[in-house]
Formats: C-alpha cells, structure tokens, sequence
C-alpha cells in the first residue's frame, strides 16, 4: 500500500482530482506524464463517471498510478460513483482488492466493501454532512474526507472541529463540479441516441458539452450521466480562510488546456509566492468559463462573490 495520508506533512497539499471526461488513450496517458512533472503531490484515477468509457482498463489505470508513484506522487483510484449493474460492482471489488494504492470510495457500496479491511477516502458524493457521519466513516476506516460541494464554509467550519483525530479534510477548490448523476446519458440524448448505442459521443467534449438557457446564458454542462456546473469553482482567493480552518488537501479537478499553469499558480499561492488575489487574476484566462464560488459562501453555486484582498 502507498504512503498514509495520515502520516503526510502539515503543508497543505495539493490533489487532481479523477479525470470526469472522456479523453482518448493517448491524450490520457500524456496528459498523466505532464502532471507527474508538476507539483501536485496526490493524484486520482480511475473512471468514476461511466462504465461504459473503456479508453483505458483497471490495468492502464495502475500502470498509471505506478508511474504516478515513481515520479513522488501519492496515487488513488477512485471506483464509480452510480453503479448500475453486477459487473460495476465487480469493477469497484478489483479496484479495492488492487493491492497496492489507497481507494477513494465514491458510493456507499463501495465503502462496505472497504470497510474494517483497508483505509480509504471518503469521496464527495457519500453525502457526508455531520458529526456522526464523519465519526462513522472514520471507524469504518476512512483517513481523508471530501465535503459535499455545496457544503459552506460555516458549516465545513464546525465540522473541522468535531472531525475524528486522524481523518484528513480535502477541499474541491477548483473545476467544474459534479452536481448530479443519471442512469441516462444526456449526452447521447442530445444526439438522439439511446444510451446503450451512445457512440460514445462524450469523446468530442473534453470538457464537456455546455448547456445555455434561452437568453443564451452558460447554465450547466453536460457530461455523459454527469452533470456538472458550467461556471468553474475557484477557491484559490478563499486560500487564507481554508489555511486557517485546517485544511490539509485541496482538489483541482482535471481540464483540458492550462492544467499544469494552473496547477503551478495555485502551488504558488499556497507557498506564499503569491497573493490569493494575483492567482485568481491570472486563473481567469485558463479557465473554460467564468469563476464561482456560490456554494462556499452559503449562496447560490453559480455566484461568483467578491473576496476582500
């Protein structure tokens, strides 16, 4: 098993969050080599949006993490997040059964399958609100917790308090979030066709395919069974805040251009070469769509709400 998150440093760390879009093989696989040159110091993989992306197996995958691990970072695989059928199921086993690296559990199955025989992430969609929650996860074994995306600040606050000794706290502080899951694919159904003869239309977008209201306004962006927000969250100006509440990780979620300036830009602000507010200012332009940040401040998700220098 690769190194506990529990044992990590108190530096702040940085996390990639698993890749949400479906990328063909040679474009993962370079952009997985980019990343191992930059510094983040953990990396998630795996598939956790569809079953049906098979661009790369559970063994590229580990060839992946493998080469992730030589290069100094801390490789996780993440398993599915809406499992749909037996063999989902028996995809999710062999990825906590892999031997090797620490599992993000992203479904509640996925963590009784875990639970009492190895330690895991609790991932962001175990719905994980309160006290008793976090105290239930860390005794099945959990070191290292996602919050719900649209939890606040005030209210991921009173939770740092009462956590578990031990158990890790990791924000998603940057990308597109995932808002919700569908046993439909409203990418196929935007081509008309059914989702069991998708074509795999998700391919043409790698960052997904955006949905505009009438009055022409970015609204949300559809991903396969995923939909996500359209605006990208972007909590790099709220860095003292998340530093001072005792954060350890933080999660940038994969995109398709600028990802290692991005990656470098938020090292640098978290190392203090930067001020949170030069960061955002220069994130802008590599973003594939205006910030928000809605959600930390208790408001609607797609707000974007001014943070004070």
């Amino acid at each position: 098993m690769s190194s506990d998150p529990a044992q990590a440093s108190s530096r702040m760390q940085l996390a990639l969050g698993p890749l949400l879009y479906y990328w063909p093989r040679a474009t993962v696989f370079e952009f997985y080599q980019q990343m191992a040159k930059t510094p983040v110091d953990m990396v998630y993989l795996g598939e956790a949006v569809c079953s049906r992306r098979h661009e790369l197996r559970l063994a590229d995958w580990i060839d992946v993490a493998r080469m992730l691990r030589d290069a100094g970072k801390q490789a996780i695989l993440s398993t599915q997040v809406l499992v749909e059928s037996g063999s989902d199921a028996a995809v999710a086993r062999r990825i906590i059964d892999n031997g090797e690296f620490l599992v993000e559990a992203n479904d509640m199955g996925a963590v009784q399958m875990v639970a009492g025989k190895l330690p895991f992430v609790a991932g962001p969609h175990l719905n994980l609100y309160n006290e008793p929650s976090l105290h239930w996860m860390a005794d099945l074994g959990a070191v290292r917790w996602v919050p719900p995306l649209e939890m606040a600040q005030t209210e991921l606050q009173v939770l740092q308090q009462q956590r578990p000794q031990g158990l890790q706290t990791e924000v998603f502080a940057l990308g597109r979030m995932p808002l919700a899951f569908s046993a439909r694919c409203f990418t196929a159904r935007h081509r008309n066709l059914p989702k069991d003869d998708c074509q795999f239309s998700c391919i043409d977008y790698p960052d997904g395919l955006l949905l505009q209201t009438r009055e022409g306004e970015a609204f949300l962006t559809l991903n396969g069974i995923q939909t996500q927000s359209a605006h990208v969250c972007n909590l790099v100006q709220e860095l003292p805040t998340l530093q001072a509440m005792g954060v350890e990780v933080l999660r940038l979620s994969p995109q398709s251009l600028h990802m290692r300036e991005l990656v470098q830009l938020w090292r640098d602000a978290m190392d203090g070469r930067l001020s949170p507010a030069d960061a955002h200012a220069q994130m802008l332009p590599l973003l594939p769509d205006q910030p928000c940040n809605g959600y930390w401040h208790g408001r609607s998700g797609m707000d974007q709400v001014t943070v004070p220098a």
